[in-house]
């Protein structure tokens, strides 16, 4: 099992004691995407899969189509937090071995693309910090600078801590990022809302990757996520697009405590890099992560601070702040050693973690809890095989056989002995569905489960009729 407090060690010294501080989930949701776009095998949670201590979900974890719409939830206290309690709170700098890593390595010449709700780069944490930005909601502002939706703080909050430079004498005062010489591109999207000239989420997703992959950026960070493991079929180029280039992307797993029970895609797609959480004591988190074998290395969840738009700071809970984390990480590791290819800069991430829970890579930690230093300055084994999974085999396997398969059948018909699934049309976006105070769940067309029940009907009603035949 994962190692206490006590035990671990990482950067200067082992893990301090729990802070109090308020904080509050912090997830971008997707959910409801196009069902009939199948991802290779269940990525779910099996009866044997160990779980963090905590109360049983609602749902078993092994169907996906029982995967539950997140419900309201009550706003908490408010978390903002002061100046000076921001940059004390920092405990990741030196118990993940940020500090240590600086020595060799800080980001300079790396640029991180935050794919979110828009980052406010006038905060004094940022200033300088963004060195471009676009929007592909069809709202925001052209740089990407414009906090949007009803999540505004988010993307602000995400990038502080990628790639926040702090303010001040010696930069001593506010937030300073993972990777703090890093640039920042700031791509501002709007996900889960039902405003006039809103794009599509099956737009807004590819758009953004593929900006952020045609204007240099090393490493993309996705703080967003969705009860689905499943995703359109129209971000397959985007995604595979980023691993021709040799971007490498981090997805935040999704937190429990928003009603994501497993992993839900972008984090399941083949290339990406997939961040669980964990508490200050090392333990997967119940309410500030989740579980899926795309897990591949885990990062601190809970009582993270971050910059909201404004110039203020607020405490926050959740992979969405875990994920920064882990590409602050990456762009240490493009800064110090650029002729690594996304794959062997993932593969310094997982081969470097703290192995936790089960032996080898398990559902909750992945490979391992994160160990910043020793992912940037350790003799690590050079990689046999990518920890990520190729996204354009995947495309060559899996859509060309559902292509096979659906010619097939127009041809012949479905085997007799075979399901047979009922097609849908990707739905429109819906508003929100979750709230949690200043870090709200976004909601995007929630009708996947909705379709999942029709084809688990239809294939019961053909089972019966072949019966009675």
């Amino acid at each position: 099992m994962s190692p206490t407090a006590s035990e671990r060690t990482s950067g200067n010294g082992g893990r301090g004691p729990v802070r109090t501080a308020v904080a509050l989930s912090a997830s971008v949701v997707l959910s409801g995407m196009l069902t009939s776009a199948v991802i290779a095998g269940p990525v779910q949670a099996t009866e044997e899969t160990p779980v963090p201590d905590g109360p049983a979900p609602s749902v078993p974890v092994t169907d996906p189509s029982d995967v539950p719409v997140p419900e309201p939830s009550q706003p908490a206290e408010s978390t903002e937090i002061s100046e000076s309690q921001a940059r004390a709170d920092e405990y990741w700098l030196d118990e993940y071995g940020v500090r240590d890593a600086w020595k060799a390595s800080r980001g300079e010449g790396a640029t991180i693309a935050i794919i979110d709700t828009g980052v406010d780069g006038s905060h004094p944490d940022l200033e300088g910090a963004v060195s471009g930005g676009t929007d592909v909601s069809g709202i925001g502002a052209a740089n990407g600078q414009e906090p949007l939706g009803a999540d505004p703080d988010h993307g602000t909050m995400v990038a502080s801590v990628a790639a926040g430079r702090g303010h001040g004498a010696d930069h001593a005062e506010g937030i300073i990022g993972v990777a703090p010489e890093a640039e920042i591109l700031a791509v501002s999207t709007a996900l889960g809302t039902d405003e006039a000239g809103v794009r599509s989420t099956d737009e807004q997703i590819p758009d953004a990757v593929r900006w952020a992959v045609d204007n240099g950026a090393d490493v993309i960070n996705m703080s967003v996520g969705s009860p689905q493991q499943s995703w359109p079929e129209s971000w397959d180029s985007a995604f595979a697009y980023a691993e021709e280039k040799d971007v490498l992307i981090v997805a935040a797993a999704g937190n429990r405590g928003n009603g994501l029970v497993q992993v839900g895609a972008p984090a399941t797609i083949p290339s990406v890099l997939t961040v669980g959480g964990v508490d200050q004591d090392g333990q997967a988190g119940w309410e500030s992560s989740s579980q899926g074998i795309s897990i591949s290395v885990a990062g601190p969840a809970e009582e993270l601070v971050g910059a909201t738009p404004g110039g203020g700071y607020a405490s926050w809970t959740g992979t969405s702040a875990s994920a920064p984390i882990v590409a602050g990480t990456a762009a240490l590791i493009r800064s110090e050693h650029p002729e690594l290819s996304a794959d062997e800069v993932a593969h310094r991430i997982t081969a470097s973690a703290e192995d936790a829970g089960e032996p080898g890579k398990d559902p909750l930690y992945g490979y391992g809890i994160l160990d910043v230093n020793r992912a940037v300055t350790a003799d690590l084994p050079e990689m046999e095989d990518s920890p990520l999974g190729s996204m354009e085999q995947w495309i060559e396997v899996h859509r060309r056989h559902d292509s096979e398969t659906s010619a097939s059948a127009a041809t012949s018909g479905p085997p007799l002995t075979e399901d047979v699934t009922v097609e849908a049309e990707a739905p429109e976006p819906v508003e929100p569905l979750n709230s949690t105070g200043r870090l709200p769940i976004f909601v995007l067309a929630g009708f996947g489960l909705l379709v999942a029940a029709i084809t688990i009907g239809a294939v019961r009603h053909i089972r019966w009729l072949l019966r009675r035949g």
